[in-house]
């Protein structure tokens, strides 16, 4: 019997110096090594993948249908996509590739834990808050501030759960304002929407280092079904079980699926700057979504981006010309903004201390905390 404390593993790799590393890997995380053959289930089973894939796949889905392991991980040399959507399919925890990287290995067994000494309905009870950023327009920083806002919430509070869903079909830049690679996309969901359930949802995230969990957009459309309302109807409710927030770079688009994730939505940031025509259709946006029961008027929140105080038009004239007041101001920090964008890294990384940073870190605090919102709104981030 393990410790009081420890976790149960197995493993089912035969290379012996991948085993060993795996096995000191284990023993630090105080994890109880059993062996291959002792007829106690596994909560941990550890699979290294080979050659024979589609049979050690196979394996793993007897195994876990009768209870002999709990959850599984695989190790292997291969990412290829095809074996990663079966090993999702079948109920495979974590893919780590080869070579094993320490770090990597010893934050999946963390996540392990953390599922494991998660209270029961823990999950279930859960009703995280789904705000939209969507743009009046094309080039106003709707990515930058979703981004940078999914980021802000999750470094916020320990333990907070923050996803990041990118619905700019084809035109996606969110693993760009990231530096990552995703292996999946909300294509994958579409396709197989009806295995879509918590464990199919997590496996197809990828994680960054900064905490938040991506869900990106095709980066091309062949073999990718679109998503259609009631898909994404689905997707954001077993999302707002997981999470605390689901941050979505809405973009630009007002088709029938775009509106019905800004009807789903708690709120809508509508991102808006000082220029004519760009105010002409925040007045547009914020009558038609309000007027056509889509989003009412009470949960749009209006944010100025690049805001500088010498700009021709002002707030007073910007709030009667839009007929709602501006929830937010962002400061313009053009130099900052793309440093960060163009080395991959969100702004609490490039530039902490930064006016820009500081104003996004405060609309998140506002947003986590609805009871300060009134008292941080007053300064608008800026003014």
């Amino acid at each position: 019997m393990a410790p009081s404390g420890t976790h149960r593993a197995k493993l089912a790799v035969t290379e012996a110096g991948l085993a060993r590393k795996i096995t000191e890997l284990l023993q630090g995380a105080a994890f109880e090594i059993l062996p291959a053959k002792d007829p106690q289930a596994a909560e941990l089973w550890i699979v290294h993948l080979g050659p024979e894939a589609e049979a050690r796949l196979s394996s793993v889905e007897e195994a876990l249908r009768k209870g002999a392991a709990e959850e599984v991980f695989l190790v292997s040399e291969t990412a290829d996509p095809k074996v990663l959507m079966q090993a999702m399919r079948i109920g495979v925890k974590e893919f780590l590739p080869l070579p094993l990287d320490a770090a990597e290995f010893k934050a999946a067994l963390e996540r392990f834990k953390e599922r494991k000494t998660q209270a029961p309905g823990k999950a279930a009870d859960r009703r995280g808050s789904v705000v939209s950023v969507f743009g009046s327009k094309g080039g106003v920083g709707t990515t930058t501030i979703a981004v940078n806002l999914a980021v802000s919430l999750a470094q916020g509070q320990a333990g907070r759960q923050v996803a990041l869903l990118d619905m700019n079909t084809l035109f996606g830049e969110i693993p760009l304002f990231l530096e990552i690679a995703p292996k999946f996309h909300w294509g994958e969901i579409t396709k197989n929407i009806e295995r879509l359930d918590a464990q199919f949802l997590q496996n197809t995230l990828t994680r960054h280092k900064t905490g938040i969990q991506v869900l990106p957009s095709p980066a091309y459309l062949n073999g990718h079904v679109r998503p259609t309302p009631e898909i994404m109807s689905r997707l954001l409710g077993l999302m707002r079980r997981i999470f605390d927030f689901v941050v979505i770079d809405a973009g630009q688009s007002t088709d029938d699926t775009s509106l019905k994730v800004l009807e789903t939505s708690d709120l809508l940031m509508l991102v808006t700057i000082l220029s004519l025509p760009c105010l002409a259709n925040t007045n547009k946006l914020v009558r038609s979504l309000s007027d056509l029961g889509y989003v009412p008027k009470e949960k749009i929140r209006v944010i100025l981006n690049r805001f500088h105080k010498r700009s021709e038009i002002s707030i007073a004239d910007a709030e009667a010309g839009i007929g709602k007041e501006i929830f937010w101001a962002i400061p313009n920090d053009y130099d900052t903004s793309m440093a960060a964008i163009n080395s991959g890294k969100p702004l609490l990384n490039v530039a902490p201390g930064a006016a820009i940073t500081k104003s996004l870190v405060e609309l998140a605090r506002a947003l986590a905390d609805p009871g300060a919102a009134a008292a941080a709104a007053k300064k608008k981030g800026l003014f």
